[in-house]
Formats: structure tokens, sequence, C-alpha cells
């Protein structure tokens, strides 16, 4: 084991996790007031106050400082900051860095946070939640893809997905059946969950005659897009032993990327996470088959099936036969998207805040009626920009796992 492996492994731990998410998939309030909302509580969960915290990650908010603008709302002046933004996998990169400066001595409480409002933001009259596209008036030098893929007729951000979905159905032989019992898994954990957005059951015909999307991605293979929150707190695992609630170690980090533009992407069935998982593996000292829970990102269902296999829960190719069985939902051999995913539960543009927030709350049993019996490793893998970043964490109940 690395050296860098034995300083973060078991050493740091989350001690507080909070979101903020609605049924009908609105909030009030400011991002920031949002943003301060989420913190308050997960510090509170762990027995701490905006006085401890000495360290923020933070990467929305329409500015170009983030961190720095929301550690003056806060009213804190801490001695490390993170603004580092990969998409829907920048949380989990945060908990790499913040893990490696707590490690390291850099800070001792760590804070990171997300919200955005896309949904009530448009209810409003503002602009509609776009997934990835330029922005007006973008020049060509910041955003290639205007020039090189948007005049080809590509819809950002399905398009890009329905692309690798092609591609593996066409190299491997899956089928949007398959892809749909990702969707009804995912759904069979969001009608476990008051807070879910969508939570009647669905089957694989459902899936099947939604409106199509980006052939062969259908409704039903989207994620949603709701307002929504998320907070962690990380510190040391000394620490952490003498806070209020259980702490939860981390024990393995990962983070790799491959491309920004789909066109780019070497191969359209591999994503980072064959990158991403490895290396939090080894560091972990764990397999996959020590996963008792997997928060995974579903911004489409072909999302999940990539990164199962990526990770090593299956072999390359045989995501659709894996996920065909049921085996992401309850009672199945690999629980997944406990809360019903990004495409039941919230989605407010960035999902990977939640995946960690649920992975916390499935290590310390607090789940209710979906809870993962006996849980004690759980892997939250975000995956960000167009299948272009992913970073991988794996948590455990123990240090020493």
């Amino acid at each position: 084991m690395s050296s860098r492996a034995g300083t973060i492994r078991g050493n740091v731990a989350v001690v507080g996790a909070a979101d903020a998410v609605s049924p009908d998939g609105m909030l009030d309030g400011s991002l920031r007031s949002l943003e301060a909302k989420v913190v308050t509580e997960a510090l509170a969960s762990a027995g701490l106050t905006l006085r401890d915290v000495d360290a923020v990650a933070c990467c929305t908010g329409g500015t170009i400082m983030p961190s720095v603008e929301l550690a003056e709302y806060l009213g804190i002046e801490p001695r490390w900051t993170d603004s580092t933004n990969t998409g829907g996998s920048s949380f989990e990169v945060h908990v790499e860095h913040a893990a490696l400066a707590i490690a390291c001595g850099l800070c001792s409480v760590a804070v990171i946070v997300y919200a955005q409002t896309p949904r009530s933001t448009f209810k409003r009259g503002g602009p509609r939640f776009l997934g990835g596209g330029p922005p007006g008036g973008s020049d060509l030098d910041a955003f290639p893809r205007a020039e090189w893929e948007l005049p080809y007729g590509i819809v950002l951000p399905v398009g890009a997905y329905a692309l690798a979905a092609n591609r593996h159905m066409a190299q491997y032989g899956t089928t949007s059946e398959q892809l749909a019992q990702i969707a009804v898994s995912t759904r069979e954990w969001a009608t476990m969950n008051p807070r879910a957005n969508q939570r009647d059951p669905i089957t694989v015909d459902d899936v099947l005659s939604s409106p199509m999307q980006a052939s062969p991605l259908h409704k039903l293979d989207t994620c949603l897009v709701t307002d929504g929150a998320g907070a962690l707190v990380l510190t040391s695992a000394d620490r952490a032993r003498d806070l209020a609630g259980p702490p939860i170690f981390v024990l393995g980090v990962g983070t790799g990327h491959t491309h920004a533009m789909i066109s780019q992407m070497p191969d359209l069935t591999v994503t980072a996470g064959q990158v991403s998982g490895r290396q939090a593996f080894e560091m972990a000292g764990l397999r996959p088959a020590d996963v008792d829970v997997a928060e995974i990102y579903d911004s489409f269902t072909i999302t999940v099936l990539l990164a199962l296999e990526d990770l090593g829960f299956c072999p390359k190719g045989e995501g659709g036969r894996f996920v065909g069985e049921g085996r992401l939902g309850p009672g199945g051999s690999l629980p997944a998207q406990t809360t019903g995913g990004g495409l039941a539960y919230t989605h407010p543009g960035m999902f990977g805040i939640f995946l960690l927030v649920e992975a916390v709350r499935q290590l310390r049993g607090e789940c209710g009626p979906r809870q993962v019996a006996g849980a004690d490793v759980a892997l939250a893998h975000g995956t960000g920009g167009v299948l272009a970043s992913t970073s991988t964490v794996i948590l455990g109940t123990e240090a020493t796992l």
C-alpha cells in the first residue's frame, strides 16, 4: 500500500451529513440560504458549529470563487478552500481533497456543500436547465463543442449518453429492457422514501412506453430536474470518535477523467470509473464483493450500467444481464441508489453530494424502511460531464475493515 493510501485510509471520517429536498421538487430560499441550512444541520448532527470549521469546499453559485464567497456568507475564515468543479463527481473529488488536507494537517474540520434550484428558478420565469450545453454568447474557444458537436444535431446531455447506450447495445447486445430495469429497481427504493419526488411504482413496459428523449433513452431512463442541497462534514478519525454521531471512515478514494466532449471519449463503453474505482478499492484494501450498498450516479440508466462494469461489479459487456435480474433493488444482491437516485429522488443538476449523504446514512443505520441490513461498506461513485469524469469514495463503519 502506498504512503498516500496509508495517510488517508481510516484516518479521516465523515461526521455529519444533511440534505434538503422536497417531494414537489421545489425549495424556498436563495442558494446561499440553502447552503447555510444544510451546513448547519450537518454540523449539528456532529455536535459542531461554524466556529469549528476551518475548511470549505463548494463549486456552485454561479461565481468564479464559490467556496470563498460561501465562507464569507457563513462568517468564517478557513485556512483551506476548494472550488474544484468536475460536474456531478465534484463532491467525491472534494472528499478526496479534504481527506488529504485533514490527514496532512492542513485543516481540522471541512464542510462540503452544494445547492441548486433549477426547478423553482424555471417556474419563476428563469432559464430552463440545459444540463451541459454552452450558455448563449459563449465563445468557441471556451466551448469547443459549440463548433464541433452541436452543429451536427447532438442534444446535450441526453444525446451524448444515447451514443454510449447505442454503442453498448451494438457491441454487447444490451437491450432497452435491461436499461429499463435499472429505472424500475431505482423506483422500488423511491417508493419507500417519503421525500422522493417520484414514488409510484413503474414497470419495464412503463419505461419503454415513456416518451423517447434520444434513442434508445426514454423519459424514464432520464434523471429529474429538481431543487436540492446537501452537505458533509469531515474531520480526523481521532477527533471524530469524541463527536456526537457515529463516525463513518474514509477507506478509499480515486478520481479520473478521459475527455470533455463526447466525440473525444476514447471508448464509448468505458469510463474513467475503471481508474477511479481501481484506485479506491486498492486504497481501501477491499473488492467489489465487499460493498454492502452502492450509491452510483444515475443521470441516465446507461450511466449506472457503465459504472457497474467499470467498477468491477460485473465484467465489461455483462452489465445488462447483471441489472436485468433486479440485483439493484430492495432484496437484491447489490442494493443501489437507495434514495431513489437521480431518477426518482432528486436531481438539481449535480447529484454527487446526495450519493455521499445517503452512503453515510446507510452506514449509520438511519434510513428507516429502505435501510440495508448490516451495511458496513458503502461506495459512492460520481460521474460528471458527459461520462467525462468519475470519482469513487469507499466508506466504512470501521477504520480497519
